[in-house]
């Protein structure tokens, strides 16, 4: 089915809701209009806009360009669009997302409506537990925002959406270019990082590209059985057999080039992992099973005490790094704030970090962190002056006081997914 008429449901009262969603202090675009200066005359503001959005009138602006380290010393691209642009993005999102959803697969968790990295997590850590999981393919997908085919995007979208009104919009956004050091350059191909329309386009990409080819190629070449989990550009899969993986891994690469994609070649790794794995790699006269890295974590093949198979998942050495690099940069910024203004800043640091990483056996992870934290605070409170009297009882009592104890928050994965599907789908 193809939805024919759709802009009339971006009305004013949606774009209202739009610009009432926005990060109030966001960065500006090429526009320099921030979150308060259009506020000033906000209903006038909207009506113009929603009457050139339906008059065809509207121009989107191009993205400004703006780069963030990360973890690896790389910078990502990311792409800053305007207010106006934003806006619009956003109650178009709305509306699609009431299709999309429908038609994305229950392993697809990245930027959707009531899911989150955690979900995904928790599928994920159930699936290799309670399924006949023996190898797993961790994928990346090399540079994927930026080497999304645009031809192949609108083709996609139009198996859908019938509207012209709305495919124009998108290909307006999509030929819009980016603006770095006040040079415009065309873009054709990628989203920009950032965009508020690019999760979905993106979601909406690999929909088509990967997720409905996995679900048939489990269906029709595996022998065994077969887990997908994927959260945007990065998904893990588990199989069975090793032929399985072998065979989806040479499929995956013809699949993607077909629509201009790549495997990235050294984050892309098969590698035999779960509850027998330990005893397989022994068997061989191996050492103790490879590890592999996903949203953060790295996971890890474990016993419990009883010696029964336990997913161990501690936060990835080099984010924890390079994090604790941050943290130290800013704190020697800010070394001569007064002491009571630090702590609170760096309790909320602290917090934030246990919010995300805080998952059962991750303990000594969060108690790691917090020593660390503790450590840079301390030389910080020590170069504030030569005649420093900051000793190891008083730093412990500054900590005691505004840094939280390490402490598990969330539950265990299984209980979670269960909970949260209560029976309704499988581990897939």
């Amino acid at each position: 089915m193809q939805f024919t008429a759709l802009l009339h449901h971006v009305t004013i009262d949606r774009l209202r809701a739009a610009y009432l969603a926005l990060e109030r202090k966001a960065a500006a675009g090429v526009d320099g209009m921030t979150w308060s200066e259009y506020g000033q005359n906000l209903e006038a503001r909207l009506q113009d806009l929603h009457a050139r959005v339906h008059r065809g009138a509207y121009h989107a602006k191009p993205s400004r360009r703006v780069y963030i380290p990360k973890p690896d010393g790389r910078q990502r691209p990311l792409g800053i669009a305007s207010l106006e642009d934003k806006i619009v993005q956003r109650a178009v999102v709305e509306v699609l997302n009431a299709i999309y959803e429908v038609d994305f697969i229950g392993f697809s968790y990245g930027f959707r409506p009531g899911r989150s990295q955690h979900h995904a997590l928790d599928a994920l850590a159930t699936a290799i537990t309670c399924k006949k999981v023996n190898w797993v393919l961790e994928v990346d997908i090399r540079g994927f925002f930026d080497a999304i085919d645009h031809g192949w995007l609108v083709k996609f979208i139009e198996h859908r959406i019938a509207d012209k009104r709305i495919i124009r919009l998108i290909q307006k956004w999509l030929a819009a270019g980016v603006l770095e050091e006040g040079k415009w350059s065309v873009t054709e191909s990628g989203t920009p990082q950032g965009a508020t329309i690019s999760p979905l386009l993106a979601n909406v990409y690999l929909h088509y590209v990967l997720d409905l080819w996995v679900q048939q190629w489990r269906k029709r070449t595996a022998r065994g059985e077969v887990i997908v989990v994927r959260y945007a550009d990065d998904f893990a899969l588990g199989f069975q057999h090793e032929s399985d993986a072998v065979q989806f891994r040479i499929d995956l690469q013809r699949r993607l080039e077909r629509f201009s994609l790549e495997m990235h070649p050294e984050k892309t790794r098969l590698i035999r992992f779960g509850r027998f794995a330990a005893a397989d790699r022994r068997a061989q006269g191996e050492r103790k099973p490879e590890t592999f890295d996903f949203l953060g974590f790295t996971h890890i093949c474990g016993k419990t005490r009883a010696g029964k198979f336990l997913l161990l998942r501690r936060t990835i050495k080099k984010r924890m790094r390079a994090k604790l690099k941050a943290v130290r940069e800013v704190l020697h910024r800010r070394r001569h704030s007064p002491v009571p203004i630090q702590g609170q800043w760096l309790g909320a640091v602290v917090r934030g970090y246990f919010a995300y990483h805080a998952v059962p056996t991750n303990i000594d992870s969060l108690a790691g962190f917090r020593t660390q934290i503790v450590r840079a605070w301390l030389h910080a409170l020590r170069r504030r002056s030569q005649r420093s009297r900051m000793t190891w009882a008083r730093m412990n009592r500054l900590a005691m006081r505004w840094l939280p104890r390490p402490r598990i928050i969330h539950p265990y994965p299984a209980a979670r997914f269960d909970d949260r599907t209560r029976g309704r789908s499988r581990v897939r």
